[in-house]
């Protein structure tokens, strides 16, 4: 309803102007807590010579009034494509290896087009990252949840597994640590959440905070030792026998076709330039 307000220019300092112009990359004006919220850090080079912005509500550069309403229709589009990643949150927390589930990219944003897909982010219990993934995606195709597979086009609404990370490997390497790489971090939003892995996963990557000090809160959390019953020990042991062919067979399928993708026995990131330089 706001995009017919008369706008008015407004001198922002010099951190509020590098964090729109960053934004306007992916189309999407801030609002004023918005603002507060990705206030650029240290890190960013500060240039103040574009002028921003205010129509209803939103700040944006000078000349770039259309970013209002595409923001508003792809808050609409994300909104059901969130309730879709719930719901696969709600099945996917009962596979016991899977300490967190979250979504990252443009939906965690609510900045998903109508053609994009839903890209996650799950970390696994120590030692199973390889199991974990073979029986969450043979699982969904068992019950028929759709899923990005490698060289497919049509991708609107299927589950993207982008990101897999063992618990004992959060941390970014240091090479890949930019602004963009720092944005995707602060803005996923866990589906499942065990054991406060979401707050350990931020913490261990807290250099986020040199490009975006306001963006979240991160807070250290007491290591408490796992306290397990007797069908998650075992189902636990089975997970990690069968790590080492699960991995054996995932890789041989992946031989041949690898690209740019980072796949260890600990972290496996595909699509990698979702989380790399822009």
């Amino acid at each position: 309803e706001g995009i017919g307000f008369i706008s008015e220019e407004f001198e922002l300092g010099p951190r509020e102007i590098a964090s729109l112009a960053y934004h306007d990359i992916f189309d999407y004006p801030l609002n004023l807590g918005e603002l507060i919220k990705w206030q650029a850090g240290k890190k960013f080079a500060l240039r103040q010579e574009k002028l921003a912005i205010n129509k209803g509500g939103f700040y944006f550069l000078q000349g770039r009034e259309g970013v209002v309403l595409k923001r508003l229709l792809r808050e609409r589009i994300s909104s059901r494509k969130f309730e879709i990643a719930r719901k696969i949150g709600q099945i996917l927390k009962f596979i016991p290896t899977i300490k967190m589930l979250a979504v990252t990219g443009a939906l965690a944003m609510s900045n998903a087009s109508d053609s994009s897909d839903i890209d996650l982010l799950v970390i696994s219990k120590k030692g199973t990252l390889w199991a974990t993934r073979l029986a969450t995606l043979l699982f969904l195709d068992l019950i028929g949840i759709p899923r990005r597979k490698y060289g497919e086009r049509e991708q609107t609404d299927k589950l993207c597994f982008n990101i897999w990370l063992d618990e004992t490997s959060l941390a970014w390497n240091k090479k890949d640590r930019n602004v963009y790489t720092a944005h995707e971090i602060c803005q996923i939003i866990p589906l499942v959440d065990k054991e406060d892995t979401y707050q350990k996963f931020l913490y261990i990557n807290s250099w986020v905070k040199d490009f975006w000090p306001n963006a979240t809160k991160i807070e250290k959390i007491e290591e408490k030792k796992e306290s397990l019953g007797f069908l998650a020990k075992a189902l636990f042991g089975l997970f990690s026998f069968f790590e080492p062919v699960a991995r054996f067979f995932q890789y041989r399928h992946m031989k041949g076709r690898k690209t740019r993708e980072t796949v260890t026995q600990k972290k496996a990131l595909f699509h990698p330039t979702d989380w790399w330089v822009v």
